[in-house]
């Protein structure tokens, strides 16, 4: 099947202004060709934008696609096929927001991934970490302080769970070792204490260096990478230092900080919507009291961090980390950026910015002979506006996933 896109204003996820007047040929899920001038392929569905932007599908590179509650801990705690029916709206929700290829941090594993690839389930491609690593006390520990019980371990696999406790380098080892069994695509390690969990301040460190060292050695001898959940300059530089690639939050970076990580070719993924959601809603959806009270630490930190980040040159990817009711701000983070970094910038970092956090660049997020035909029809110039990616995919009058079509209002 071709599919050809006439008369479109491209922006190919890289450069800083739109190409007007542009076919576009899709065959066989892939995009064949892009021209500036009249293409004429003998039995193509011919689709004629008018002039609308025609862009890359839009990569979200941290999301939880399994918390369907606000309360992470809970998320286990439900029933394993009810809580598979609960993801099903979210995944459809962010491809009908234009979200195309999603990394997730946590919670999500390899047979949801199958079940989007299969067309059981309509979502956006899923690259999932499988279960963060955390220490004992640290991110993925939801035990409060009271509570004896063990701890979640790798064991017993269910989906929603953030993440398992492993302590020690040989524990560490073979944690990253049986989540790359399972299918994880990245390795996610909490290397600082964090909102969503009751028993790590903020500031606490996670992991000793020697553990941090073993995780990314293991990764890297899969051929994929770590990510960090990290907030604080300390915890930054120690991750970076032991070989994470990307810094999730980032929050209270400083500025020797984010030139450390420039130096190093580490990506930042700031999540700065969530923290948004999570203060002007959280209590009210049944965040815990414990996490909510830790939010403005981090929270008013957020847009200095674009700009001490950019100052730097250290590069920069979307993501958001909503929870539960707040996947729906997804899309919100677009505005967030906007006041900071000029729209082309932000643009980027959902198109091909993201694409090389996933390892896929020239394949995703990206308008170019050769890669997947992740595309979106925009009735009007989100350079101009960035808002038009915003209200649940209002104004998207096309969504394309590797060549077929989740929406087409043009036809």
């Amino acid at each position: 099947m071709q599919v050809l896109f006439r008369n479109a204003a491209v922006y190919d996820g890289e450069g800083d202004a739109l190409r007007p007047g542009c076919d576009v040929l899709v065959e066989k899920g892939e995009i064949r060709e892009v021209s500036d001038r009249p293409i004429s392929p003998a039995f193509a569905t011919v689709l004629d934008l008018r002039g609308r932007t025609l862009m890359p599908g839009l990569i979200d590179c941290h999301v939880h696609a399994t918390a369907t509650m606000l309360d992470l801990g809970a998320n286990a705690r439900v029933p394993h096929t009810l809580q598979a029916y609960r993801v099903i709206p979210i995944l459809r929700g962010m491809l009908d927001r234009g979200f195309t290829s999603v990394r997730d941090a946590g919670g999500a594993d390899y047979a949801l991934s199958v079940a989007v690839d299969t067309g059981i389930v309509q979502g956006p491609r899923l690259f999932v970490s499988g279960q963060a690593l955390s220490q004992t006390g640290g991110h993925a520990d939801f035990r409060g302080r009271w509570d004896e019980n063990e701890p979640a371990c790798g064991c017993c696999r269910r989906l929603g769970r953030l993440g398992r406790v492993v302590d020690g380098v040989d524990a560490c080892r073979r944690a990253v070792r049986e989540e790359i069994k399972a299918g994880a695509s990245q390795i996610k390690v909490m290397a600082s204490g964090g909102v969503a969990s009751p028993t790590d301040p903020i500031g606490f460190t996670g992991f000793s260096e020697d553990e941090l060292r073993a995780i990314c050695a293991e990764a890297e001898a899969a051929q994929t990478y770590v990510m960090a959940h990290a907030y604080t300059p300390a915890a930054i530089r120690r991750a970076v230092a032991c070989g994470v690639r990307t810094i999730e939050h980032g929050n209270l970076a400083d500025d020797e900080t984010a030139r450390a990580m420039a130096a190093a070719g580490a990506i930042a993924v700031p999540t700065l919507v969530t923290y948004d959601a999570l203060a002007e809603q959280g209590a009210a959806l049944g965040f815990p009291a414990e996490s909510v009270a830790k939010i403005e630490a981090v929270r008013g930190a957020g847009l200095r961090s674009l700009e001490i980040f950019a100052r730097a040159g250290t590069r920069m990817a979307f993501g958001s980390d909503l929870l539960g009711e707040l996947h729906e701000r997804q899309s919100d983070e677009f505005l967030i950026r906007g006041r900071v970094l000029p729209a082309a910038e932000v643009l980027r970092q959902a198109t091909s910015g993201a694409a090389e956090v996933l390892r896929m660049q020239g394949r995703l997020g990206t308008i170019r002979a050769g890669a997947i035909a992740d595309l979106l029809v925009v009735d009007g110039n989100p350079l101009a506006d960035l808002s038009l990616l915003c209200h649940q995919g209002r104004h998207l009058d096309a969504i394309m996933k590797a060549g077929a079509f989740h929406r087409n209002r043009l036809a």
